[in-house]
């Protein structure tokens, strides 16, 4: 290392520790990745694979601003899957199983020829706050290293603790050190913290396992993958597999309660609600003979196996004699144990929607230090904050997206406004305008912003511009060329859907559920010549989607035209809240703790009623 001074430290080489990394350095910024291991950048802690629920349109968001996930994922991938293919496109989600090792080798090859980025392997045990603003860390090697700006992303490691049974130890992963010092630090300087959980499954030898006894899931076959660039889609995939806990497993698995750290008070901090562990379920649902599990591989050239649904912190005796009740498992050799790990973070509420903290300048936290659990919720935090951290830093205007458009603008928004007391995880419910925000059209919504800051290509953007004319071409095509009873029908009756009597427009068509539009464009002279095109499957589902859900998808813009009346009318930090005497006190209280940035924001604040957003109207006279 040369030098000591940079625009941008990041702390952690996480999933938003790499992103934050790059997307800062992209756009022009001196940066300093400070990590313990070079060699774990981007380590996929938990489950070798990226997207799915909601967590695929994250992962593309990201890919469409100019950010590194969805490449790294598409190029280490060794499955990939459309998930929710039976349901809306609003559902449907890209998830990619991936080689853990080449994953963290994809990362680490991007980072290291990604200009204006540096690296210091240490740990960060302070920071350098000088009258309410960092300028830089203090590492464990005693250096003190200067910046404009610093993006916390510590993961787990802050005051981390794993369970094992009734053992516990220091750690921020298995086999790695904790982080201590930074809590503390905030705490004293008037930062709320707390701590959260989370777990992760055993690994085992697959050969040990008899795969003939599970269910095999296999990959879709696919012509694209997360990445809008030219990242090749699969030509050979490993499958996975489904088996199921039963009574026995269960029972063995009581044995261990008395031992158990989840059920002995050894662990207070919450969990995830969403994926709890193997004895949380059965204590839980305890109505239920069974539990799904997948089993996933977890690379091309390795025998280690995820068994993803077994997260588990019950003594070693009990995780293998309860292993060894599961159909296909009878011979299971463990490679490691499941473990569970408590960590600190800091309620969300403390942040701006920038990432940005209220209580200290330049200093950022992206990642599960906000209370987000996986990869692609840190992902695209870590996005977020390396990009607003650059433009502070050159003195342009903040980056924010709105909820209605991106998934990364609800987390962020959701943090932000709502906090979270337990591990926080995206889901398509939690989107108000998920018909707005699909996986197919992330591209159209965001290039153009990524291009504009800088992050994104020109060749991205050029791309785009191609695909959109192609769009419109084929849509035009669609909604001008008529089809006869003759052409159409016999494919009409095929699909149980009613025959035509009379020469109709194919859009008319394409709307009703049962109708493709490709076996429709080949009905006609004039529209079959798109098929010889060899337009991507993507193109053909964007525009299909397009025209079957443009109702719906008017509605959901004009409910976002009037929401953005709000969104548009801007509340100044320094509002003097107290100063309404009409607001409930709850809602003074709120305010002034989050300091909503407009008045749609303050709208979604908990505690905060319709009465006391119409007095704020009335007192800014809308």
């Amino acid at each position: 290392m040369n030098d000591n001074k940079y625009d941008v430290i990041v702390v952690g080489g996480g999933h938003a520790g790499c992103e934050a990394a790059c997307a800062a350095a992209n756009l022009g910024s001196s940066v300093l990745l400070i990590t313990m291991d070079m060699t774990r950048m981007a380590q996929m802690s938990c489950n070798p694979a990226m997207g799915g629920v909601a967590k695929g349109q994250i992962v593309r968001e990201i890919d469409a601003l100019g950010g590194q996930s969805g490449i790294v994922a598409d190029n280490s991938a060794i499955q990939f899957r459309m998930l929710n293919r039976s349901k809306g496109p609003a559902m449907w989600s890209p998830r990619t199983q991936n080689d853990r090792t080449l994953f963290t080798l994809e990362w680490r090859n991007i980072l290291e020829n990604t200009n204006n980025l540096s690296f210091w392997q240490d740990v960060v045990q302070e920071l350098i706050i000088e009258k309410d603003k960092v300028v830089g860390v203090k590492t464990g090697l005693g250096l003190e290293l200067k910046s404009k700006a610093v993006i916390l992303t510590s993961g787990t490691f802050m005051n981390g603790l794993i369970h094992v049974g009734e053992k516990n130890f220091g750690g921020g992963r298995m086999a790695e050190k904790s982080s201590k010092g930074i809590t503390e630090q905030l705490v004293a300087n008037g930062f709320k913290a707390g701590r959260m959980k989370t777990g992760t499954p055993a690994r085992v030898d697959g050969r040990s396992l008899n795969f003939a006894l599970m269910e095999e899931q296999m990959g879709d076959e696919c012509s694209y993958m997360f990445s809008y660039t030219k990242t090749k889609p699969l030509t050979k995939q490993r499958s996975c597999y489904i088996t199921y806990t039963n009574k026995e497993v269960h029972e063995v698995l009581k044995t261990g309660f008395d031992r158990s750290p989840m059920f002995n008070g050894a662990i207070q901090a919450s969990g995830p609600r969403y994926c709890p562990s193997i004895e949380d379920k059965i204590n839980r649902f305890s109505e239920r003979e069974r539990h799904q599990l997948f089993i996933e591989p977890e690379g091309w050239n390795t025998h280690e196996i995820y068994v993803n649904g077994f997260s588990s912190s019950l003594p070693l005796d009990v995780q293998h004699e309860a292993m060894r009740k599961i159909v296909g498992f009878e011979n299971v050799k463990i490679f490691r144990p499941g473990y569970a790990i408590e960590y600190d973070y800091f309620p969300p509420q403390q942040l701006k929607l920038t990432l940005e903290t209220k209580g200290i300048n330049g200093l950022y936290f992206a990642g599960q230090i906000n209370g987000t659990t996986g990869y692609e919720e840190a992902a695209c935090q870590g996005l977020m904050a390396g990009i607003n951290a650059h433009n502070s830093i050159k003195g342009i205007d903040p980056f924010i997206l709105k909820r209605n458009e991106a998934y990364i603008g609800v987390l962020i928004d959701d943090l932000v406004t709502k906090g979270t007391d337990e591990p926080y995880r995206m889901f398509t419910s939690r989107a108000e305008y998920r018909i707005l925000l699909r996986q197919d059209n992330a591209d159209q919504r965001l290039t153009p912003k990524g291009f504009k800051l800088g992050l994104a290509s020109e060749e991205r953007m050029n791309k785009l511009d191609d695909k959109k004319v192609v769009l419109s071409s084929i849509e035009k095509e669609i909604r001008n060329t008529s089809v006869t009873p003759d052409e159409v029908n016999t494919y009409l009756i095929s699909q149980t859907s009613t025959p035509i009597k009379q020469k109709v427009k194919i859009h008319s068509l394409l709307v009703r559920p049962n109708l493709e539009i490709k076996p429709l464009l080949d009905k006609s002279e004039k529209t079959k010549t798109i098929l010889d095109q060899n337009y991507s499957e993507e193109v053909f589902e964007s525009v299909e989607i397009k025209l079957k859900y443009e109702g719906y998808i008017k509605n959901e813009m004009e409910r976002v035209e009037k929401i953005n009346r709000l969104e548009n009318i801007h509340l100044h930090p320094d509002f003097d809240y107290s100063s309404l005497k009409a607001l409930s006190s709850e809602a003074r209280e709120k305010l002034k703790e989050i300091k909503p940035n407009t008045l749609g924001q303050a709208g979604r604040i908990s505690g905060v009623s319709p009465a006391d957003v119409s007095v704020l109207m009335v007192h800014l006279g809308r």
